[in-house]
């Protein structure tokens, strides 16, 4: 695609400089613009060399529009190419009988000359702004490496192009260098830059078993990469191609503009001819009826109308996939503009998918961080979920721990060991049943409510305090709700969980609704619910989410989710970030907007343009000539271009 638009911008380019070149003499050698500036120049056989420069133009220069007709004629479709092929053919076919000696008349062979000038002025910025929309996506696959270190045995390393890697080889990637292909760390750790992939501008750090995606760029430490996709199966190639398809793919907004640009041919057509018999019916002459006539045509090319809604969504798309955002559905993308109600999933969505620890209560005068430290020493050698959650919140406090003494289970209660001499416990609600331990406090009632699961911190027999541990929620779906609300849509939530989890969810984050105790095969029937008063785009990460992706006037698939979920979803968020979901709506608004502006700009300037052309100010001395008729139509092609451009995604 990038290949054949160079070529024909190249080819528009190398037109247009010759025809300029040969457009200086023509303009010297017509009498219009001799009496024009004040001179006279004419010599024996002038009027011929004129004729011959202009033949040349016309052939050369007018070539991609008389090829363009015949294109058109043969699709059964006239449009932008027919009404440019018509009107230099109409100004070369007059102006040469005129020279010939067959009508009388004035030529205007330098009005010609600058009316192809000015197509291949406007079609040369028209490639121009294509490729510019699709670089993105050059520069995408230009960021892959083009070879990698394999790692051979004995710890040796051998330099092999990317192609020739397999499942299961593993390379080294150097500080500073390109990550190959996708994989696994099998060995190192280092902090990764995905940001030309994401849009996320922070390091990620990565250690032994976490994914890396080719093309991200390696931070400050050495990595040993099992390799685990190559080819078109990486994730970079897979973004391409969807960028490729979405950028390709047909638009309810192009079908409009189809539309709008074949009738306006038609009416371009059949005003033209009308103006040509208007006007030598009157008694005008016959250049003059032909001269309005080409100016008609001219001014109805709907060339601006043609570049109106696909270079937005080129730019529109390239914005997206640069910002981790991947639309695989051009029409669901549109559709999001309209989107009244987004009900997330909950679990791995709306939160983090990682048990963890919510609410710490101290009982006594220690703070929040030594109840936490001693839960987490002694937890520090159980495997059990609840303290592998204490332990993961204790590490991202970054909170020093005590080794215990005397560390042993108390099956189905707790846990126990010696704290620098004192008998410390962790143990459930039911063990301080067991042991007659009161507690009442308001706190630990409200905790309960919310399905959390509490667990206490003694010593000896001494409550010194509780925590309270669940599915964490992101710190990013607060901002995510928030910004949905205040664009006046709807957020809802979606979870298998019991109602006492979703409800302190939902609370937490201002959901307007909820739908608890929903089963996998339910939630496609629940979504059909809400599509009864509502337009709605559902956020999904598992499998059981993808019914109901598919059900959705939109499906979001986050992107660190299955498979299945982002192969139903319509538009992919990379970063796995809610908050993306709002600018997904944002952009879409911002894109039929765009839209909306080029077409009401490519169509509705013929309305006052094609009256004008026709002649009908010509009363007052307001005559528009061919080439100032091709000034206009080329000014708006180059308005849409710029237009399309300036779309952003904030």
């Amino acid at each position: 695609m990038h290949g054949s638009h160079g070529h024909m911008m190249e080819d528009y380019r190398r037109r247009f400089i010759v025809s300029m070149i040969l457009t200086v003499p023509i303009l010297i050698l017509s009498s219009t613009i001799q009496a024009l500036l004040g001179f006279t120049l004419v010599f024996p056989g002038s009027d011929l060399v004129l004729l011959s420069l202009a033949t040349v133009v016309y052939l050369y220069g007018g070539w991609p529009f008389l090829k363009g007709i015949v294109r058109e004629i043969r699709s059964r479709l006239p449009g932008m190419m027919t009404l440019i092929a018509v009107a230099i053919t109409v100004a070369y076919g007059f102006s040469a009988s005129v020279v010939l000696g067959v009508v009388t008349g004035e030529p205007f062979f330098w009005e010609l000359a600058t009316l192809i000038d000015i197509m291949l002025l406007g079609h040369w910025l028209e490639m121009r702004s294509v490729l510019g929309a699709s670089r993105a996506l050059e520069e995408l696959v230009m960021i892959m490496p083009s070879e990698a270190h394999l790692l051979r045995e004995g710890g040796t390393t051998e330099e092999v192009p990317v192609e020739r890697l397999v499942p299961g080889d593993r390379v080294l990637v150097k500080p500073g260098e390109k990550v190959p292909v996708d994989g696994i760390v099998a060995e190192g750790r280092s902090n990764i830059n995905e940001s030309m992939l994401t849009g996320e501008s922070q390091p990620v750090a990565k250690k032994g078993g976490d994914t890396v995606t080719g093309g991200s760029t390696n931070g400050e430490g050495s990595l040993v990469v099992e390799v685990t996709k190559v080819g078109r199966d990486t994730y970079l190639s897979q973004v391409i191609e969807l960028v490729r398809k979405a950028q390709e793919s047909r638009s309810r907004a192009q079908d409009l503009a189809n539309r709008a640009a074949l009738l306006l041919t038609l009416i371009a057509l059949s005003v033209g001819a009308i103006t040509f018999l208007g006007w030598y019916l009157l008694g005008e002459s016959l250049d003059f009826a032909i001269e309005r006539m080409a100016t008609v045509m001219v001014i109805a090319c709907p060339h601006a109308l043609g570049l109106a809604v696909p270079l937005v969504v080129a730019v529109s798309t390239t914005l997206a996939a640069k910002s981790g955002l991947l639309i695989r559905d051009r029409q669901a993308f549109e559709r999001a503009k309209d989107l009244q109600v987004i009900v997330f999933d909950k679990t791995g969505t709306l939160t983090r998918g990682i048990f963890g620890v919510t609410d710490i209560l101290p009982f006594d005068e220690r703070g929040e961080e030594e109840v936490l430290m001693k839960a987490a020493s002694l937890e520090a050698n159980s495997e059990h979920p609840i303290a592998r959650g204490i332990m993961r919140t204790a590490e991202e406090r970054g909170i020093a721990l005590i080794p215990p003494q005397d560390f042993r289970a108390l099956p189905g209660k707790g846990v126990e060991g010696q704290l620098r001499g004192i008998l410390t416990r962790i143990v459930s609600p039911g063990y301080l049943e067991e042991e007659g331990i009161m507690i009442q406090d308001q706190r630990v009632e409200k905790l309960a409510t919310q399905g959390k699961t509490v667990v206490f911190v003694l010593q000896e027999r001494t409550v010194v305090g509780a925590l309270a541990l669940a599915d964490i929620i992101r710190d990013e779906s607060r901002e995510a709700i928030s910004r949905l609300n205040a664009m006046g849509i709807r957020s809802m939530m979606l979870t298998g969980d019991n109602r006492f989890v979703a409800r302190w969810v939902a609370e937490d984050l201002g959901l307007a609704d909820y739908f608890a105790g929903v089963l996998p095969h339910e939630k496609s029937g629940k979504i059909r619910e809400v599509q009864d008063q509502y337009r709605v785009g559902m956020v999904g990460d598992g499998i059981n989410d993808a019914p109901a992706l598919v059900q959705a006037d939109l499906g979001i698939a986050i992107g660190a989710g299955t498979d299945v979920a982002v192969e139903s979803a319509d538009i992919v968020l990379v970063r796995s970030d809610p908050r993306d979901v709002a600018d997904i709506i944002a952009l879409s608004k911002k894109t039929y907007s765009k839209m909306v502006q080029n077409l009401l700009w490519a169509t509705g300037y013929n309305s006052f343009a094609i009256p004008l052309a026709a002649g009908v100010a010509s009363g007052y001395g307001i005559i528009l000539t061919p080439a100032f008729g091709a000034a206009l139509m080329s000014i708006s092609t180059v308005i849409v271009a710029i237009n399309a451009q300036t779309l952003k995604l904030t």
